[in-house]
């Protein structure tokens, strides 16, 4: 266990072993308490205070006398909640149809230098600001925060921004949408995200950074989105072109499995 590492030293633990099992790992079961206190340097408690949060996410049953198993997952949810789509733009507007919503703060604002300079506005200019929380079934699934020029966002608020995908919302306001950069990275969860998101402080989460462009390639969107790993995947399949001494990999296809 790391002490550099902002988390109780039974999430830690909680992470290795919840990787280990989405691997297909512990088939003929996990170890013991003991045997994992020992691997792990900690004592039995922390060990138990790991496995109980994974078996309060379904991923093990704990039976005494039995051992601890993983749980065999079903496959039609999941199944159910994976969206192959031809285009990123797709793919987002599939999911925000298919999660539930609840808007943190919708406001008006300054445009800060960082936020101007992805919009390429002037620093200063009013933009909405909108923190929103998506969820599914089994609970929150990111931390999706937007900023968009205020006269592009006239047609919506909280209210709006609520009931649909902020991508519906500006093309009923009259933006074509024609194309998105984007980039994913990593970050620990700051106590206000950790409880919008219900993990502990210091989780590691997926971050998103995502500028939408029009089809006159202005920018109308910036956002940054929070994810949960262990409840959204962001997956491309990779094709191998050109020439046989210069082949490139290239995205051919995209999809999101979240539950």
């Amino acid at each position: 266990m790391s002490p550099a590492l902002p988390l109780p030293k039974y999430h830690q633990i909680y992470l290795v072993l919840r990787e280990q099992l989405q691997d297909g790992g512990f088939k003929d079961g996990l170890p013991g308490e003991l045997a994992l206190a020992q691997q792990f340097g900690v004592a039995r408690v922390t060990v138990r205070k790991a496995l109980g949060q994974l078996a309060a996410e379904g991923l093990i049953d704990r039976r005494p006398g039995r051992g601890t198993t993983p749980r065999q997952r079903s496959q039609a949810p999941a199944e159910s909640q994976r969206t192959e789509l031809t285009g990123l733009l797709e793919n987002i507007v599939s999911m925000g149809l298919r999660t539930a919503v609840k808007v943190i703060d919708c406001d008006l604002i300054p445009a800060s230098d960082e936020v101007a300079q992805a919009l390429v506005i002037e620093p200063g200019s009013v933009v909405q600001k909108a923190v929103r929380v998506r969820s599914t079934r089994e609970g929150p699934l990111s931390q999706i925060t937007t900023h968009v020029p205020a006269e592009l966002a006239q047609g919506f608020g909280r209210r709006e921004l609520a009931r649909q995908p902020i991508l519906l919302l500006l093309e009923q306001s009259g933006v074509r949408i024609g194309r998105a950069v984007q980039a994913i990275s990593a970050r620990l969860a700051d106590a206000t995200v950790a409880r919008h998101l219900d993990v502990q402080v210091g989780s590691a989460l997926l971050a998103v950074t995502r500028l939408i462009y029009d089809d006159q390639d202005r920018p109308v969107q910036w956002l940054h989105g929070l994810y949960r790993p262990d409840r959204y995947q962001y997956q491309m399949q990779l094709s191998r072109v050109g020439s046989i001494d210069a082949k490139l990999w290239v995205s051919t296809e995209l999809s999101a499995q979240f539950h």
